[in-house]
């Protein structure tokens, strides 16, 4: 998703456009989301007329191409709404367009990115029942047959598999593990093709409208060329690079979402009174608005810098954990905070603010649970911080020295 993205004057327009839409259009269809459990026809219709889903495919495969940082400014925009408009945009805009732009052939990047930026809609198939946070230990196997491979294994909870055009779908190529993942692959597979069944939609905690179903793959037959980039082994690659992508977008939306949020509790504290004045006016509540207000501006910030780095080409493994893991803990600071400032009213329906505390809850879990993020932001901070004791250890052995000199004691 590397490039200069879209002219900074015709950027700024979109952006409008998008605000516009999603407060003329999307918010007033929530309720119709809400009880049909799913994103209206007329509106996936709409998003495609925008070039929404094409937003980070490069002009020249049909999209826009935004970079990273326009692309998560867009998603923080859309936001405002219920998280199930932008789910269904954004295995197109992240996950598959990185991966095949990243690791596909260039066959497979003119076949499948004009499709998708036209708004055909796709599925990142790589949880398994057994097999979650541990992505390396999937069980779905592919087993080369002459000028095809045969997938059979299972998927779990994946975003828009009941309305999904192409899946791409996380197999072991190898029996045993190999270094560096080299016994996952990645396929293209259309979801018409035979063997493919898409469980019941699941039911869920909240975030209607944003479908995720099990897909079944029984001897599942597709041809040499839907291996991702034509090579056995990719799979984890091009998993681990777009994910990245994935958990800025998370912590996109936690943020934009968290605004909508925290202005309805801001809205409704100043026309809730009490002791014969609004409720906006006591200090606790305020309170819990200035740290709402804050921690937003700080996850605002991570993103900026973030996807900054992105853009200049940077590795951001650990900015985009970092950003994924404050943002969704935020969210849910700020929805609680929110539910907390309604009093009795945020744990009734009627309102927004307890349907908002139900949809929040999953951003700590999706794209990487809260804890994963820790384990990966330690362990990359302790590699960094470790560096230079290492090096310290090495050139102590290597003169056989047992008193380091001076330059060294600031790493004792």
């Amino acid at each position: 998703m590397e490039s200069n993205g879209l002219h900074q004057a015709d950027f700024d327009l979109f952006i409008k456009q998008v605000q516009k839409y999603v407060l003329e259009q999307l918010v007033p269809c929530e309720k119709e989301v809400f009880e049909l459990n799913r994103v209206p026809e007329h509106i996936i219709i709409e998003m495609k007329e925008m070039g929404m889903f094409g937003v980070t495919t490069p002009e020249k495969y049909g999209g826009s191409g935004m970079n990273i940082s326009q692309y998560i400014q867009f998603i923080e925009e859309i936001s405002w709404a219920a998280p199930a408009f932008r789910a269904i945009l954004s295995i197109n805009t992240g996950m598959m367009t990185t991966a095949i732009l990243k690791c596909g052939t260039e066959e497979q990047r003119v076949e499948w990115l004009p499709r998708l930026a036209a708004g055909e809609i796709a599925c990142f198939g790589l949880t398994e029942p057994d097999s979650g946070s541990d992505a390396a230990a999937l069980a779905t196997r592919a087993v080369a047959d002459g000028d095809e491979y045969v997938i059979n294994g299972s998927k779990r909870y994946i975003t828009n598999a009941p309305l999904a055009d192409v899946a791409l779908i996380m197999a072991r190529t190898s029996s045993t593990n190999l270094a560096k993942h080299g016994h996952i692959s990645a396929f293209l597979v259309p979801m018409s093709t035979s063997g493919v069944t898409v469980g019941k939609p699941d039911r869920k905690m909240g975030q209607a409208g944003a479908q995720i179903a099990d897909i079944i793959l029984d001897d599942v037959r597709v041809p040499r060329s839907a291996l991702l980039g034509g090579v056995e082994g990719r799979g984890f690659m091009a998993a681990m690079q777009s994910i990245d992508s994935g958990r800025f977008s998370v912590a996109a939306i936690s943020t934009g979402y968290a605004k909508r949020i925290l202005a309805s509790g801001l809205r409704y504290s100043m026309e809730r009174k009490a002791f014969g004045e609004t409720i906006s006016n006591f200090q606790l509540i305020q309170a819990m608005l200035a740290d709402s207000n804050a921690e937003i501006y700080a996850a605002e910030c991570m993103l900026r810098d973030g996807t900054a780095k992105a853009d200049r080409g940077q590795r951001v493994t650990t900015e985009a954990a970092c950003a994924k893991m404050f943002a969704s803990e935020m969210c849910g600071r700020v929805a609680d905070r929110v539910v907390q400032i309604h009093g009795g009213a945020g744990y009734l329906a009627e309102y927004d603010a307890e349907r908002f505390y139900r949809d929040v809850r999953v951003f700590r879990i999706y794209e990487g649970t809260t804890q994963i993020m820790q384990l990966l932001i330690a362990k990359a901070y302790a590699s960094r911080v470790l560096r230079p004791v290492l090096t310290r250890d090495s050139y102590i052995q290597s003169r056989r020295i047992t008193k380091p000199d001076r330059k060294w004691q600031v790493f004792k």
